[in-house]
């Protein structure tokens, strides 16, 4: 009796009432393969330990990267028609924007939000890559847009983290609007003489990389991110011609001019303020320059003075 208590019940328990384990506690590298736990993952800022291989962020994780901490204030963008073309292929648009705000807990596949980084004040506009692939439609030309405008009030730069698929095809031509829309917000900002900064995260492509994406007065680029209008594929199949190793890779990208610099995310914050105080350095035209001491003043009144008229031999100037 006391082996079946002892030892038999224990066993025949255990079979039954396994524990059940979560299923998010391990995740995968994308790029070489190895399994890492998830704490690990969140402290190496979902940068993989053994490859370097940056994988996703959330638009708030990012937000959350990026500006000082406690600093970040949420900007809401103005309403939109939700559906303006009515469209429906197996679902209707209505329900998988439902779906989609469900999933990814986010309203929009923009978010816009005002904070510091070191100091330095920015606007944010970052995409959330798990709403709908971070589609550009009309909600996110209007938060582009909101974002130039109250960069331009604040006299603060515009930061702005893409990470799309390219247009929203439910929306149509009413999507593909939206590109130079966004063209127009970056002006304003360029136009006020503010910084306009892009930080290109994997992937960027379609029409988000055909307009604003590829505007920026600094283009910041994550290690391994695609940067690209159209796929691989696609380019291969219209040229017939294989593609270099590489090719679309944010490296890739550097080597050709096409981007500034890529740095790893650990780094970004940093880098990101270095840049802003390189920009945002008063010029020496501005009123709130300091006055040169009297001294020096003088010496450059007397270096920037016209030479003197030559003379002739009898005394008299010459011309």
């Amino acid at each position: 009796m006391n082996w079946i208590t002892n030892y038999v019940r224990p066993k025949i328990q255990a079979l039954v009432n396994k524990r059940e384990v979560p299923d998010d506690l391990w995740a995968k590298c994308n790029s070489c393969g190895q399994m890492i736990f998830h704490r690990e993952l969140e402290e190496s800022l979902r940068v993989c330990p053994h490859c370097g291989h940056h994988m996703r962020l959330s638009g708030d994780k990012r937000i959350e990267l990026l500006l000082d901490e406690g600093s970040a204030t949420p900007v809401e963008i103005p309403d939109i028609q939700p559906d303006p073309l009515k469209f429906r292929d197996r679902k209707r648009y209505s329900e998988r924007l439902k779906e989609a705000q469900g999933k990814s807990r986010h309203h929009e596949a923009i978010s816009v939000v005002h904070g510091t980084v070191e100091g330095h004040a920015v606007v944010l506009a970052c995409f959330n890559f798990d709403f709908m692939g971070g589609s550009m439609g009309l909600a996110v030309g209007e938060g582009l847009l909101t974002a130039a405008r109250l960069a331009v009030l604040q006299e603060a730069a515009l930061l702005v983290v893409p990470s799309s698929g390219g247009a929203r095809m439910q929306e149509g031509i009413l999507s593909l609007m939206q590109m130079p829309r966004s063209v127009v917000a970056v002006e304003m900002v360029k136009d006020a003489g503010l910084p306009y900064i892009v930080l290109l995260t994997d992937p960027t492509t379609g029409g988000v990389s055909a307009s604003f994406a590829m505007l920026g007065d600094i283009a910041i680029a994550e290690p391994g991110a695609i940067i690209g209008f159209a796929g691989q594929r696609v380019i291969q199949e219209t040229i017939r011609e294989t593609l270099p190793p590489g090719f679309q890779r944010s490296e890739y990208l550097l080597e050709h001019g096409m981007v500034d610099m890529v740095v790893h995310r650990a780094d970004l914050r940093a880098t990101l303020a270095r840049v802003l105080g390189l920009l945002r350095q008063p010029r020496r035209d501005e009123k709130n320059v300091v006055s040169l001491p009297a001294e020096e003043a003088e010496k450059e009144t007397a270096s920037a003075a016209p030479p003197a008229p030559l003379e002739d031999g009898d005394g008299t100037a010459d011309g």
